[in-house]
């Protein structure tokens, strides 16, 4: 990785503010997931547009032209269009050249770590040195306002890095899917609406075992310990996920947090924690980043990331 970008939408909203509109509690919300706050795309704003501003910033913090990227990939599950992608759209509003691959994936809150794979797999298949992998979301308008099990979780938000290939090692993942419906939002023609359903008990059953069952499979692959990694970055979906995975992994004190700043963004939230952790200078030079994520399918993903960023401005 080496390069990185954020964009957030314009409206800050905080359990006090949601409670005004649901029968809901900052304390209630707090305790059971961590989160104080998160981000609503304002008018004028969605998911497109973040996506392409995080483009934008992760390509110029790479210090890279837009005409050197050699694949774009853009996981999401709430673009504007059905057609086109919001990947061929990136690339033609940051003049990224037309004869490479292009696509979006779906693979929910997992999906930014299957577009790092999907992109590791291009650059060797297609040719190529450098990949733009983006996770965005605004799901604010798929929420039932009125169910505050879900409704107090997620949050909109992208963010995206740049990857360089590099031919002396292999990216070490581990991917999967169990193929479940305790995520899942209704899509055009159903007689229910798009909005996000969610049991709750069985997707935090689902968690956390599947996290560390996934770190462990990387580690292996990479022939690696814990002691070798700098940090971990799971997918922000619940304090108490991250908090019951780092005391099994047995070192809490390299789980990152920042789901009280932002909610559950879905594929944009570990994008998201590795910026935050760039910015607070966490995030240094030859690291390594043990990330995973998990989501709607019932998809897991985990991977080895090479950090090669620069100094912070």
């Amino acid at each position: 990785m080496i390069g990185i970008g954020r964009a957030l939408p314009g409206r800050c909203v905080t359990n006090d503010d949601l409670s005004k509109i649901v029968d809901t509690n900052d304390a209630w919300i707090s305790e059971r997931t961590g989160i104080r706050r998160r981000y609503y795309c304002a008018e004028g704003e969605s998911a497109n547009s973040l996506i392409i501003a995080a483009a934008r910033e992760a390509i110029g913090n790479a210090h890279i032209q837009p005409e050197k990227i050699d694949c774009v990939i853009v996981a999401t599950v709430s673009g504007d269009y059905v057609t086109p992608s919001v990947a061929c759209l990136l690339q033609a509003a940051l003049g990224i050249r037309e004869n490479i691959p292009v696509m979006d994936i779906n693979a929910a809150c997992a999906g930014f770590l299957y577009g790092t794979a999907a992109a590791s797999g291009m650059l060797q298949v297609c040719g190529g040195r450098y990949a733009l992998v983006v996770g965005g979301e605004q799901l604010s308008r798929l929420m039932d306002m009125t169910d505050r099990s879900t409704c107090v979780l997620f949050g909109d938000g992208a963010g995206a890095a740049v990857y360089e290939r590099d031919d002396t090692t292999n990216l070490c993942v581990d991917l999967g899917s169990r193929g479940g419906l305790d995520i899942q939002i209704q899509g055009a023609g159903s007689p229910e609406p798009s909005v996000i359903q969610m049991n709750g008990n069985a997707v935090f059953r689902f968690a956390v075992g599947v996290i560390p069952s996934s770190l462990n499979a990387v580690l292996e692959k990479a022939n690696l310990t814990m002691e070798d990694i700098d940090w971990v970055v799971c997918h922000q979906a619940n304090a108490r996920i991250i908090d019951h995975c780092a005391k099994k992994m047995g070192a809490p004190e390299k789980f990152y947090k920042n789901i009280d700043r932002y909610g559950n963004t879905s594929a944009a939230s570990i994008p998201l924690a590795l910026y935050d952790m760039y910015r607070e200078g966490l995030l240094k030079d030859g690291q390594k980043v043990l990330a995973v994520g998990f989501g709607g399918g019932l998809t897991w993903a985990g991977a080895l990331l090479n950090i090669h960023l620069g100094v912070t401005e």
